[in-house]
């Protein structure tokens, strides 16, 4: 019995360290441009990292963002940061996400994930969706939905993580 109750303790500890240690995945999104990145490679280094999935069909999301909108230019000067917005529109609809995304003025970075290969390997379910990466590339802070004042609890995390 010693002896399972000390494997299964030492499972732990691993499975922990390296939950600890996941980095992004190396998972191809496509930007505006057309141009194809893997995801482990948009963090810039040494900024912590927050990734919003949203889609121009969902109401929350777009209300979310365009409420980050209004206040990015503050949260910019208050906080070292990188602010990522996934759309998961399929193939069907990302065309008109670069329009969409134009039309509302939104100044962070967007990718389309269209095959959510991107959205299955974070296993985000629904959208809206916010994750947050510290300094280091590792995940610190998630959250699903949205309801008014949810970006000020992000904002607080996000200048935890900024300092």
């Amino acid at each position: 019995m010693k002896i399972f109750t000390s494997f299964i303790t030492l499972f732990f500890i691993t499975f922990g360290v390296q939950a600890q240690k996941a980095k992004l995945p190396n998972v191809e999104v496509k930007g505006l441009d057309g141009k194809m990145i893997e995801m482990s490679n948009i963090q810039k280094e040494g900024k912590p990292m927050v990734i919003s999935f949203w889609a121009t069909w969902c109401k929350p999301c777009v209300k979310e963002l365009n409420t980050i909108r209004d206040i990015y230019p503050d949260w910019v000067d208050e906080a070292d940061f990188q602010f990522v917005a996934i759309s998961i529109d399929d193939s069907r609809s990302q065309h008109n996400v670069a329009p969409f995304v134009k039309g509302r003025a939104w100044e962070y970075e967007v990718y389309l994930d269209t095959n959510s290969e991107l959205k299955r390997a974070l296993n985000v379910v629904n959208v809206p969706h916010t994750l947050l990466y510290d300094k280091k590339g590792k995940l610190v802070w998630q959250h699903s939905g949205y309801s008014v004042g949810d970006e000020d609890v992000l904002f607080e995390k996000i200048l935890q993580y900024s300092k």
